[in-house]
């Protein structure tokens, strides 16, 4: 993976159309921007019950969205990344319709996790505590087989998405299925979707164990053994994401977005160098995606500090929703469908009070953070909370999901905000220094981040309280310095 920024982007969501459009917004609007796109889930169905993260069949291309030809076409010149959803696949799908009609003499009856095969002696409530949840709500669903036998299912998430048994036969075969199908049409990487959550033991949280790391590390190695690069996909406490990273090829930087809001409202940037002084280098960087904003990546865990104190985060959670007039609120917690506990449903830009030059401190800070960085698609246009599409499906983190055309995105690019951040992208990936060494310094409202390859030096300068950016880049001799407010007003 080239270390350039990237894009992150439903097919459709972002053109209103399907691949080949998708592919032309890059090489006309979008051109020169990203050297790569992380495409959301375009198996069919991509209008599931949790889109498109639950596939009927997740090797075949929505036909609303084009062809695996179409896919490898633009893998041609651009690096795909595709997520594996290695968890769980959909209640529609034939294999689990195949076992609700045959039972326990359905070829695929192995596919599938249920209950008894981790507990055969049964769950006790003492058991069952252990379990850790990533939303409210028990973890199994009961399905009744043709001879009347109740059996339960593991249901991590939602009761349309049945977990699989990555352990069997089935399951393996299941996964490199998919892998070969991704390795044939141009994906170069995979996006390990909920892999915290597939090895399930009894007496355990049933989350991240050794068992994990050792799936993990056999599916990286197939995948890798096919060209393709792995990335792993997990919320959790900041200390586990270290020692995480140290085991896998890549992990995200999932503190990093609550850590620069945090920042930013109070003026203080020391958690942030904390972090940064301490943080994984083989990351992916990200401000938003297509879920919330994590939590639980920055905050204590079982009487162990976070990175912030509790009070801190539910100052930041609280000056989020205050930002946005309420808005993400509503989006947030019991109060829309499909929660994650450990998430606040936001548009970045939302969180930030609309405010352009915040939204631009924001993005160069993560840009000059350890990392590839990645913008979404909503990001990219400081896209405002779609609360008409939060009304109409009462799930959170559609809140920032918007479907856009090619007619929105062009009027949303003019933007003063968007066109300064397609400069900071531009700048981003024009320097060498980024590939060389990082060094961060801050105390109080003041940070500075800077990088330095050979001659090549990029450095970040911010005052928060002064509201005062600049970058300065060094190449050969020469020097450039640019003002962050400049970016907006040009």
């Amino acid at each position: 993976m080239k270390n350039n920024v990237q894009l992150i982007t439903y097919v459709d969501r972002l053109t209103g159309a399907g691949v080949p459009e998708l592919a032309a917004t890059l090489e006309g609007p979008l051109s020169q921007l990203f050297s790569g796109v992380h495409l959301l889930p375009f198996y069919y169905p991509i209008d599931g019950s949790d889109a498109g993260f639950d596939p009927i069949d997740h090797t075949l291309v929505d036909e609303r969205l084009g062809t695996w030809h179409d896919v490898k076409q633009l893998g041609a010149n651009t690096e795909l990344m595709a997520d594996l959803i290695v968890n769980h696949m959909s209640a529609q799908s034939p294999e689990f319709k195949d076992v609700l009609a045959k039972g326990r003499e359905s070829a695929y009856w192995d596919l599938f996790l249920t209950k008894d095969k981790v507990f055969p002696n049964g769950l006790t409530p003492e058991l069952q505590s252990k379990i850790y949840r990533p939303r409210p709500g028990s973890c199994f669903t009961a399905f009744t087989l043709p001879n009347g036998e109740v059996a339960e299912f593991w249901t991590t998430f939602t009761d349309n998405q049945i977990d699989i048994d990555v352990h069997s036969q089935a399951g393996k075969a299941y996964l490199h299925r998919i892998l070969n199908t991704f390795a044939n049409n141009n994906i170069k990487m995979i996006r390990l979707d909920a892999a915290g959550y597939a090895i399930k033991k009894a007496g355990t949280s049933c989350f991240m164990l050794d068992e994990t790391f050792d799936f993990i590390g056999a599916l990286s190695e197939y995948a890798q053994s096919l060209g393709i690069e792995t990335l792993v996909e997990i919320h959790s406490y900041y200390k586990t994401q270290i020692d995480i990273a140290e085991r896998v090829g890549m992990v995200y930087d999932f503190a990093l977005p609550p850590l620069v809001l945090h920042s930013i409202f109070n003026q203080d940037v020391t958690a942030l160098v904390n972090w940064l002084t301490i943080s994984p280098r083989n990351c992916i960087t990200v401000l938003d995606t297509h879920d919330g904003i994590g939590i639980i990546d920055v905050g204590p865990m079982e009487g162990q500090p976070g990175l912030l104190s509790d009070n801190e985060i539910d100052t930041l959670v609280e000056t989020i929703h205050r930002k946005s007039h309420g808005e993400s609120k509503k989006a947030t917690g019991a109060a829309a469908s499909n929660v994650d506990l450990y998430q606040v449903n936001c548009t970045y830009y939302d969180a930030l009070g609309k405010d352009d030059y915040d939204y631009l401190v924001a993005r160069a800070i993560q840009f000059f953070s350890p990392g590839t960085p990645q913008v979404y698609y909503g990001g990219l246009l400081a896209q405002h909370n779609d609360m008409q599409l939060l009304a109409a499906s009462n799930v959170g983190r559609d809140i920032n999901r918007p479907y856009l055309d090619s007619e929105k995105l062009t009027l949303q690019m003019q933007r003063p905000v968007v066109q300064a951040l397609m400069k900071l992208i531009a700048l981003r990936n024009d320097s060498a220094a980024f590939d060389g060494q990082f060094d961060v310094q801050g105390q109080g409202s003041r940070l500075t981040l800077r990088w330095q390859n050979e001659a090549q030096v990029a450095t970040l300068n911010l005052d928060l309280a002064k509201r005062s950016g600049v970058i300065e880049l060094e190449s050969d001799g020469h020097s450039r310095i640019v003002n962050l407010s400049d970016l907006i007003s040009l």
